[in-house]
């Protein structure tokens, strides 16, 4: 992978960072900040449901910072691109629709694949 395609992918994947840990903290503002008594139990129930999703998207949005800071580090010491299973280059385009992955489409439809007939 040339320097000109590394230097945008760490842009992206500080950028893509930065927005996450944004929203982390929006989320997390918001639920402290939400102090409301509810006199009707349906409105308490809807407003817990809502703290639920909330806490999921939360939950998902830690879970992709975790995947950028890897593939930051993966930058970091040359390894970034390469896939984890067949050693291959990742393609650029696989790469820019999904900076974090760490598997090239081969592997990951192979992985699906296996997926699929597990649950089968």
């Amino acid at each position: 992978m040339e320097q000109k395609d590394l230097d945008y992918f760490r842009k992206l994947l500080n950028d893509m960072l930065e927005e996450a840990q944004q929203k982390g903290d929006a989320t997390l503002d918001d639920l402290t900040d939400n102090s409301e008594m509810f006199a009707d139990p349906a409105d308490r129930a809807t407003a817990e449901s809502d703290r639920a999703f909330t806490l999921r998207i939360r939950d998902r949005e830690r879970k992709l910072i975790k995947k950028i800071r890897s593939a930051i580090a993966r930058l970091d010491e040359g390894s970034f691109g390469i896939c984890d299973e067949c050693g291959e280059d990742i393609g650029i385009a696989r790469l820019k629709a999904r900076p974090v992955t760490k598997l090239c489409i081969n592997c990951k439809s192979k992985q699906e694949e296996d997926e699929r007939q597990r649950a089968d």
